[in-house]
Formats: structure tokens, sequence, C-alpha cells
């Protein structure tokens, strides 16, 4: 077959578009800026200048962590910073050399990749890496991922080792910005070993807790769960989670269901350490304990009697993990058609205008607030791709 005419007019066509599309990017964009302790402004910022490798996403979506709002909270990071990093969006520069991605790919991006050589590596804890460490996406100023802004410098380590994943037709951005935290919960997941025969109790019914839950399902365990809101409990039904305990009686339900041993696994979503001492009262003996939320340093109690006699073990799992990448890139973006739909945890969008806004509420859950996401675009996030992309 002669493919010489429309290999050169698809050529043609394509660098048009990249002309289209370079020419429409701006020389300052919006992004929330960090100050300081809770103090937060949208501001005008120059867009992010990108070297050979690198990428310039325009963001479609960002939803706002618990890690992020731990940060603005405590001032634990130097200001000024552009925080977000469960992104997604569109390909709109790509550096001198780089030839994985084309201008218009929809994609995802993490902020970490580890290494994959070094001895944190080796001993499969990535997320103590050094270079896992280093933050490759930014927004400009203090690389902090960027996501609360409308264009993102991804830099080329990120590229290069895997760290952007393009989103196929079909799936909205919002579904695929679930990818990274997806990755943390399931690294979880997997560190409990569980099995069909055992139960678990998932405390704390926020997304994190229900994609945690949800996952522990698969696995074949039974999963019970625990939440003060009735309303967080009717979310988790959509997702197979049918049997809620009352947050105010968890330790005697949870032995009543299980001939007063306790739960096998109990894995602690909520960030508050006094819970810490209910979920080893809630594991039985022999059982493990997961802490998933408490990402600050200080001090708790626990009871060492139960870690040594009653040989009951207390974990904890943080971030990523690039060997289960392609497990989790299938969950997410290929599970979508077959209804693990993840934008039914969400319960707010925003503007880039209404970001402040947006982290307050994130900041202070309500029996309605679940993931609340950031869209510099009304409306863009649940876009499924299909289309020419356009510059907005």
């Amino acid at each position: 077959m002669n493919e010489g005419p429309q290999s050169s007019a698809m050529a043609t066509q394509t660098t048009n578009a990249e002309l289209r599309i370079k020419s429409s990017i701006p020389a300052t964009m919006r992004a929330v800026v960090y100050h300081g302790v809770n103090d937060l402004r949208l501001e005008t910022v120059p867009v992010p200048q990108i070297g050979p490798g690198e990428l310039l996403v325009k963001i479609a979506t960002c939803g706002i962590c618990g890690t992020d709002l731990k940060k603005i909270h405590t001032g634990s990071h130097s200001a000024p910073r552009i925080f977000g990093h469960e992104m997604a969006g569109t390909v709109v520069s790509v550096g001198e050399g780089g030839t994985k991605f084309a201008i218009g790919e929809r994609v995802m991006v993490f902020h970490h990749i580890p290494c994959g050589q070094c001895y944190y590596c080796r001993k499969q804890t990535p997320a103590q890496c050094a270079v896992y460490k280093k933050v490759g996406a930014t927004a400009g100023m203090e690389p902090s991922g960027g996501g609360f802004s409308e264009y993102i410098r991804v830099m080329d380590w990120i590229v290069a080792m895997g760290g952007v994943v393009r989103i196929p037709d079909g799936v909205p951005f919002e579904q695929a910005a679930f990818i990274e935290p997806v990755n943390t919960v399931l690294k979880a997941v997997k560190l409990l070993s569980l099995a069909a025969d055992e139960t678990v109790l998932v405390i704390g019914q926020g997304p994190i807790g229900i994609m945690l839950a949800a996952l522990s399902c698969r696995t074949g365990a039974r999963v019970l769960t625990s939440d003060l809101y009735a309303e967080r409990h009717a979310i988790a039904a959509k997702f197979g989670l049918h049997e809620p305990i009352d947050a105010t009686n968890v330790i005697e339900r949870i032995k009543a269901e299980t001939e007063g041993r306790g739960a096998d696994a109990v894995i602690l979503a909520v960030g508050v350490k006094a819970l810490i001492k209910t979920a080893m009262n809630a594991v039985r003996c022999g059982g493990k304990v997961m802490l998933f939320a408490q990402t600050q340093h200080e001090e708790a109690s626990f009871d060492p009697g139960a870690v040594c006699m009653d040989e009951k073990t207390l974990l904890g799992s943080y971030s990523a993990s690039t060997a289960i990448q392609p497990e989790v890139e299938e969950l997410v973006l290929g599970g979508y058609r077959q209804g693990f739909d993840l934008t039914q945890l969400i319960s707010h969008r925003f503007p880039l205008e209404e970001a402040v806004k947006a982290i307050e509420v994130a900041s202070n859950p309500q029996a309605d607030s679940m993931k609340i996401m950031i869209e510099p675009v009304p409306g863009v996030g649940a876009e499924r791709g299909g289309e020419r992309w356009q510059a907005r």
C-alpha cells in the first residue's frame, strides 16, 4: 500500500495542530500559592518553562489530598509553593528530544518516581528512595506538584521513568486523577496479604477509606467499615461495601462478628492518633493493624504488650509503588468500563477562582463532603477524550 501522500498529509495536520496549541499557551497563568500556615492566595504567575525531555501539561482536574492539607495547615514546608498532585491534563508542549508523548495526548502525572536501583528500591520501600523524595512536577517556585494551577512542568526523569500515564479515550480526566491515590491504597492492601477466610475492619469511610475497603474486598476477605456518617456508608455501598459499623461501637461489634476474636486486619484511614488504640483493641491476637493516614511525625501511645505477648503487628504504608503500576492502570483505566467508577467519590468540583474555598471544605469534612476536585476550566474534568483537543 502506498502510504506516502497520506503520511505527508498527517504530518502537516499534526504540525499545524502543534503550532495552534503552542501559540495558545499564555505567558502567565492562575495558581493557588501557599505563603505560610493557612495562607493561600489565588495569584497570577508565569507559566513554567520546560527543558529537554520535559512536558508542559495543561491541568484539567486535580484532587485535594490529605497530605496537601497537612502541609498547608502545619507549615511543614517552606513558602512560596504551589501544591496539588492528584492531577490529570493534556500535553501542550514537548521539550527538545522528547519522543514518548505528543502534543494533545491526555495524561495523568505522578510527581514522584523512584530510581528503581538504590538500596531502598531493592528492598521494596521506594518511598524512602532519595530520587523518589525529589519532586518532579511543578507550577513554578519550589517543586511541590503544582496541580492547583493551570499548567505544570513535568521534569525529564518523571517522563523517562514511567511517571506519565496516557489516558485512553472513554475515560474521564477525573477517573485518571485517582491513579496515584489508588496506587497508594493497593500498595497498603497488598502488604496485609489478606486471605479469603479473613475479616477486615476499615476505620474511616472518606474517599481513601472507601478505596481501601473496596480493594480489600477484591481479595475475597470479608470487609466491615466504620464511620460517623451514614451518608458515607451509602456511598460505600456503591462499591460493594454492605457491612457498616457504627463508629461509636466498633470494638464490641467487630468482636461480635468474629466469635470474640477481633478482626484479622484493621486499616486506619483516619489521621486521629487516638484511634490507634481503638484499632489495636479491635484486631485479634496475631492480627495486623495498618496505619495509612498517620503522615505526621508525633508521639502516640499504644500497649507494647499487645505487640509482644498478643503478637499484634503494627505496620504502615506510605505513597505509591511503581512495581504495581500496571495493575493500578488496569484497575482504574480498564476498570472504569466495568463499573469501577471512582468519580462517584467526588462530592465537590470547584473552579480555580474558588480553590481557597475548596481547600477549606476539604479541611473540614462533613457528611456530604468526599473527594474535592479543583478544575481550572469547570467541566473539563469529566471529558473523556475522543475529540480533537482544543485550547480553552
